[in-house]
């Protein structure tokens, strides 16, 4: 594995991870955040860059890491800030879900030559998995429905900028699907399904703009795509609301004012995740009328997420990225999230 591995947002629930995984595979590994003294409990012996992100990202554009690993929301304003300090041959790889992130950054592309992934999590990376493994060898499909159902164990403390910023700006993104092969606008929280997963958890999904739909889009390209999340309230009262929230964030700094306050919302008692096991659904229609369905499931979804982004780093790291801009299943196979300790199951 050559050259450094920058970690930015090392303080935080999937970067200090995703650094004590990178270390124990052998990678040298530089942590970056705001607080030395907090980047010291990552590890008192790894090099430490402090500052704000526009201070990190022009040690970057100095020093020239073989990868970056970003996990500092919001993903929307990060991403692009942090592709474009990133000097020629230097990797980047994110975690982000934000259907915004995915277009800002696919609209970048490969520019000066340099590999850049978005959505090395649970979300993106399971449900285009389970799509891809139904789809190899076949013909474009027609129809295409992706489900993520996230069983997550919840840690005191605040909910933090990252995940916060996540949340609000999935949230004003509002409604999305593909339609005739276009992206457009629909009301968020429709399209619910009760679905029964293989180990008999019932659950309800339903549409929300997201990665898992713009992932689940480019590996299919199919004519109609919907991309579903449980993580959507299945109240149906709550999920008629969300249009109106999503309009109301949308208003000048309200999404920067939401997030903020939901970040330092502490949770006061950790909780252990809901099931045991997480799980991503794919439905594939072709124009025949020919039906398939398959389903990836893992254990907590942000163990999955940390041993993700840590698979696609040292992948991207040894060599294996080429220009452009991608999804992890797209540029690595589907193979990567078995690497991540993921399993497919084909139902139909």
């Amino acid at each position: 594995m050559a050259g450094e591995i920058w970690v930015l947002g090392a303080t935080g629930r999937v970067g200090r991870e995703a650094v004590t995984l990178l270390r124990k595979a052998g990678a040298e590994v530089v942590v970056t955040g705001r607080e030395r003294e907090r980047l010291a409990t990552a590890g008192p012996d790894l090099r430490a860059v402090t500052g704000s992100l526009d201070e990190v990202c022009a040690r970057l554009a100095a020093e020239r890491p073989a990868v970056v690993v970003n996990t500092v929301g919001p993903f929307t304003a990060t991403a692009p800030k942090v592709v474009r300090a990133c000097p020629p041959g230097t990797c980047y790889v994110d975690v982000a879900n934000e259907l915004s992130a995915f277009e800002a950054l696919h609209a970048i592309g490969g520019e000066a030559g340099r590999t850049l992934v978005s959505g090395a999590g649970f979300g993106v990376l399971a449900t285009e998995s389970i799509l891809l493994h139904l789809l190899a060898g076949e013909e474009q499909p027609s129809r295409v429905r992706v489900d993520a159902v996230a069983s997550v164990a919840i840690e005191a403390g605040p909910i933090g900028a990252a995940l916060a910023s996540t949340i609000v700006e999935t949230m004003r993104d509002g409604g999305r699907e593909v339609r005739r092969g276009r992206l457009v606008r629909t009301r968020a929280g429709r399209a619910a399904e009760r679905l029964t997963t293989p180990e008999g958890d019932v659950v309800t999904t339903a549409a929300l703009g997201s990665g898992e739909l713009f992932a689940a889009w480019r590996a299919s390209g199919a004519d109609s795509v919907i991309g579903a999340s449980a993580l959507v309230p299945a109240n149906p009262a709550v999920r008629a609301a969300l249009p109106a929230v999503g309009g109301v964030l949308r208003l000048p700094g309200v999404a920067g004012f939401a997030a903020r306050r939901l970040a330092r919302v502490t949770i006061a008692t950790a909780k252990e995740r809901p099931r045991p096991s997480s799980w991503a659904r794919a439905r594939v229609e072709w124009p025949s009328g020919r039906v398939r369905e398959g389903w990836l499931r893992t254990g907590e979804a942000m163990t999955f997420t940390v041993e993700a982004v840590t698979e696609v780093a040292r992948r991207l790291a040894a060599g294996e990225g080429r220009p452009g801009a991608f999804t992890p299943a797209r540029l690595l196979g589907p193979e990567v999230a078995l690497a991540a300790g993921a399993e497919f199951t084909v139902t139909r």
